[in-house]
């Protein structure tokens, strides 16, 4: 699937590519509303209406990625209640040796995130992953997400590398479109990010884990 010779940086989400985007879901849908249930005193079916409604309004924009909105929009310390339920921030199958071995192939890896830098801590203080990246880069530097071009412009002027030689590996759909209308070549989706959740992703060719594209190592 991948001709590595081609190749010169390897670009990666996080959430739902490199770790499972299980702690994320059960973070927003689960803890959050019961916990939101319990400090603002309300029932649960109440605090998932607002949830769900509020959260819904801002998706695909850099406020609903935004911690600190999210703490101040709903006053709660949303830090703190991730910081509850950590021990579910697990590493995707296979992504240590992926990554090592594109280090030792001397390809470029960046981690490209649109996760608040907050939670990008806390994600790298439980898994370490950051051991095996050259740069993480959290679309908050740029105030604008990886769905607009305005993004991946800033990023090709820090960073300086070539659309046609980078690989990059998202598992939502809207972003994979910007990237491509950026130019990026090489383009991979994510099939289940979730663990729990069956999916499959149509539009773009897609992996289930990263031993199916493992670079070789002489």
């Amino acid at each position: 699937m991948i001709n590595w010779d081609l190749i010169d940086t390897v670009m990666l989400d996080m959430d739902g590519t490199l770790l499972d985007l299980h702690f994320d879901n059960y973070f927003w849908l689960d803890h959050l509303p019961q916990r939101y249930a319990q400090i603002h005193n309300v029932d649960l079916a109440t605090a998932n209406a607002k949830l769900k409604a509020d959260i819904h309004q801002h998706e695909g924009t850099l406020q609903w990625y935004c911690l600190e909105f999210w703490s101040k929009a709903l006053d709660v310390d949303i830090v703190s209640l991730k910081d509850e339920v950590k021990h579910k921030i697990q590493i995707r199958p296979h992504v240590g040796e992926f990554l090592r071995r594109l280090r030792a192939r001397g390809k470029k890896v960046l981690l490209v995130t649109n996760a608040h830098p907050q939670s990008l801590s806390l994600k790298m203080q439980v898994t370490q992953i950051d051991q095996w990246l050259d740069v993480i880069i959290s679309s908050h530097e740029f105030n604008e997400p990886k769905e607009s071009q305005k993004f991946w412009q800033e990023l090709q002027a820090r960073e300086q590398f070539d659309p046609a030689r980078t690989l990059f590996i998202d598992d939502t759909v809207r972003i994979l479109d910007s990237a491509k209308t950026f130019g990026i070549k090489h383009l991979l989706g994510i099939h289940q990010p979730d663990s729990k959740i069956e999916r499959r992703m149509e539009q773009y060719p897609a992996i289930h884990h990263f031993d199916e594209i493992m670079p070789a190592v002489n």
